[in-house]
């Protein structure tokens, strides 16, 4: 999980404080690194730094600097308040929304792409993070997070499922073959991104010749050359593309 506030002056006092012509202000910024949001306040006059302390938080996270992410349930909380207190113990309060992420914990090894013998893996094209955008094949790599994904347990007994997660942040979009069911894919059978679930469609079985077979449909995941959506079909490509094998993220080329 981690917590999200926009970057930049949260607000600044309005009256003087403790000295006169005294101004607090309180900046906040999200670190990337850890998913803590963290917070900053000066004080115009003496140059001095302030604590500051949060309130009417979600249940799951306590109070501190860095706001460090824990077990909130992910929503977007409005009315969040800080309160910035001066070297002197003069005090200023505002608010803030609090926005929440959920995130899918997985096994090591489980954050990487489907990769063939050619070097391609799964893309969603475009980086396009919604229902409906299609799944390539690709050059599978650490700097494209195009080709990034989670390598989740289906529901049926040897089954995966691969949501698509950007630098590992997981989107709630899942590969899946819905089978000729959405009018926007452009190939029948052609893979898509759909919002995750526990349907045979997002679920695929890895075969002994290395290829990877969709639950609901029975097809095999077939490339058309780099760049073109993959697709389901009755055998695998004659020219062996169709053969995947899962490459955990540290294992990618760079």
């Amino acid at each position: 999980m981690k917590v999200s506030e926009s970057s930049g002056t949260l607000g600044q006092s309005a009256t003087p404080t403790s000295v006169p012509g005294e101004k607090v202000a309180v900046s906040v910024f999200n670190n990337n690194a850890t998913g803590a949001v963290a917070f900053t306040g000066t004080v115009t006059v003496q140059s001095c730094t302030v604590t500051t302390s949060q309130s009417n938080l979600p249940a799951g996270l306590v109070s501190g600097n860095p706001l460090v992410p824990g077990s909130a349930v992910p929503r977007i909380y409005t009315g969040v308040v800080y309160t910035a207190t001066d070297p002197l113990g003069s005090t200023f309060s505002g608010t803030f929304s609090l926005h929440v992420f959920g995130h899918v914990v997985v096994p090591p090894g489980n954050y990487g792409d489907e990769v063939n013998p050619f070097g391609n893996g799964f893309d969603v094209y475009q980086q396009h993070q919604y229902a409906g955008a299609i799944i390539a094949g690709w050059t599978a790599t650490k700097a494209d997070p195009a080709t990034h994904f989670l390598r989740l347990a289906g529901t049926s007994a040897g089954a995966d499922k691969f949501e698509y997660a950007p630098n590992g942040v997981a989107t709630g979009l899942c590969v899946s073959d819905p089978g000729g069911g959405w009018a926007s894919d452009p190939l029948r059978d052609g893979l898509i991104l759909t919002a995750s679930n526990n349907g045979p469609w997002q679920q695929f079985i890895p075969q002994s010749d290395g290829t990877l077979k969709n639950l609901a449909t029975g097809l095999v995941v077939n490339p058309n050359g780099t760049g073109a959506q993959l697709r389901g079909g009755t055998a695998p490509s004659p020219w062996g593309g169709s053969a995947y094998t899962w490459t955990d993220y540290a294992h990618l080329p760079g």
